[in-house]
């Protein structure tokens, strides 16, 4: 009986290494794979793609899992109706304009009474950010390495924007990988380009080509090192790259100055420095007054997810309200001292 209790112990010993030794050999030979939510990589989102039809980048335009995807979600361009924005908020923020079922931006937030949203073209930026799944209403917004961030107390809401699982994307590389995931879901790669901190342009068309980016005392170059590969992984080496030499001067560097009465979908507040800090403008509606109002999200230190803010000024209200915009401007967790609204040129 002693022997045969050890042999099936020693089997079932075995079946558990051989359950267990998948799973480790892949952290052992991807330990940056990015936070795209499978069992696999552990991450901290459900999808890899946020749009609602994401695309790889081997221009196939073969689509990815719908980030907004629930019985409740649908865009309202696609027959559906938008919530009542002076029904009672079912959110856990208790916020009316806020309506926990919308698995969009667009079907999670209402415009105030009065406002309609913008019109966008179908692949313009703002589209793509109104269609960007949402996680699930009351969700936390987590840090790279899935902890919750401290100030649980400055958004509304999470996006499904992909997050590195390193302490690199922060709040401008969220901006940034706002616009490389929007122009790889509209099959434009050739515009992912990016400056980093020595003025040079990192260009992922050249990088997918083979070329890689090294370090030359204090600037970077170019060097054919590679093949042609246009997959999810080679992306993200990419990206991971970007966050770590680029940040809030060089994002600006990259940027325009805008007049507020201009503002649009796509366009930043930001303070270069370190630190510095940026949001982003990724909604805009008015009324028939022409009042504009906007939504704004960010990243943030320690990197962690694409958030988007409340309202300081209005704590039922999550939209700022372009004509009391004035300096300092007050966000959650940030103070812009002098103008700087400003417009990537990517």
């Amino acid at each position: 009986m002693i022997i045969a209790a050890a042999a099936l112990g020693a089997v079932a010993l075995c079946l558990l290494i051989l359950m267990v030794r998948p799973y480790s050999r892949f952290e052992e030979e991807y330990p940056m794979t990015v936070a795209s939510g499978s069992a696999a990589d552990g991450g901290v989102d459900e999808n890899s793609s946020p749009g609602p039809a994401g695309q790889n980048d081997s221009g196939t335009g073969e689509s990815g899992p719908n980030s907004g995807t629930d019985a409740s979600s649908a865009n309202p361009a696609d027959g559906q109706t938008a919530p009542d924005a002076a029904a009672e908020s079912d959110s856990v923020t208790g916020i009316p304009l806020v309506h926990a079922q919308g698995g969009t931006l667009e079907t999670r937030i209402s415009p105030p009474e009065g406002f309609t949203r913008t019109t966008e073209e179908k692949n313009s930026l703002g589209t793509f950010l109104r269609e960007m799944g949402m996680k699930k209403d009351g969700s936390p917004v987590l840090l790279y390495n899935k902890e919750q961030k401290e100030n649980q107390n400055a958004h509304v809401a999470v996006f499904k924007l992909p997050l590195e699982r390193e302490d690199l994307q922060q709040c401008a590389d969220s901006v940034m990988r706002v616009y490389a995931e929007y122009f790889r879901s509209i099959d434009d790669t050739s515009r992912i380009q990016f400056s980093l901190t020595d003025d040079f342009k990192a260009s992922y068309a050249k990088w997918r080509e083979g070329y890689r980016i090294y370090e030359n005392g204090n600037s970077f170059e170019w060097e054919d090192a590679a093949e042609f590969d246009g997959s999810e992984s080679n992306f993200k080496k990419f990206m991971r790259l970007v966050f770590a030499y680029a940040g809030t001067y060089s994002l600006e560097a990259d940027s325009k100055k805008v007049k507020l009465k201009d503002i649009r979908i796509g366009d930043i507040f930001i303070q270069g420095g370190s630190p510095g800090h940026v949001v982003m403008v990724v909604d805009l509606c008015e009324n028939a007054d022409s009042r504009k109002a906007v939504l704004l999200a960010q990243g943030y230190m320690p990197a962690q997810q694409f958030q988007l803010l409340r309202n300081p000024a209005h704590p039922d209200d999550p939209w700022y309200y372009v004509d009391e915009v004035s300096y300092p401007f007050e966000t959650p967790e940030y103070t812009f001292e002098k103008e700087c609204l400003r417009r990537p040129t990517y």
